[in-house]
């Protein structure tokens, strides 16, 4: 990888490249419908996600039905059809975190970052997704920042770990 003026100056792929590049995977999986999740993860680190048109091109590849493809993306959360954030925020909304506070610290960051959970900022800085339990039930509320937790987290302090991440 190649830094000029602190951004990538790496070859931008088209459209037409990163097809032929999930294309060549699914034939070195011998186009089998059993490697679809491995194809599926795949084709989201090209693409970023997986929109209707990447899901309609390798259930034509696989030759399987489009509703297949689409149920597999749909059902697990890793999968996503709209561009996320360079950031994942994901707030624990499992019992401790709930009654400690969890909803509120939903509520803050909606408002901070104007964006529903599920959503990602108009800048590609962040995505706010729920989660159920993250394990640090006794440092409730908590949540995560790109796998990183943040234990009692108090919505007043949002903006302060928010400004960590550019």
């Amino acid at each position: 990888m190649s830094i000029q003026n602190g951004q990538c100056a790496c070859k931008k792929e088209t459209e037409k490249e990163k097809y032929e590049r999930v294309d060549k995977l699914i034939k070195e999986y011998g186009c089998r419908e059993d490697c679809l999740i491995q194809i599926l993860h795949y084709a989201q680190g090209i693409f970023g996600c997986l929109p209707l048109e990447v899901q309609q091109f390798i259930a034509e590849r696989l030759k399987i039905p489009l509703s297949k493809v689409s149920g597999v993306v749909s059902f697990y959360s890793f999968f996503s059809t709209k561009p996320r954030g360079r950031n994942t925020i994901r707030v624990c909304l499992g019992t401790a975190c709930y009654v400690r506070g969890g909803k509120q610290i939903i509520q803050r960051l909606k408002e901070l970052l104007d964006i529903d959970v599920g959503g990602t900022t108009e800048d590609g800085r962040f995505t706010l997704e729920v989660m159920r339990c993250i394990g640090a039930c006794g440092l409730a509320p908590a949540m995560t920042i790109n796998n990183k937790v943040y234990k009692q987290v108090n919505p007043d302090k949002l903006q302060v770990i928010l400004n960590k991440y550019n």
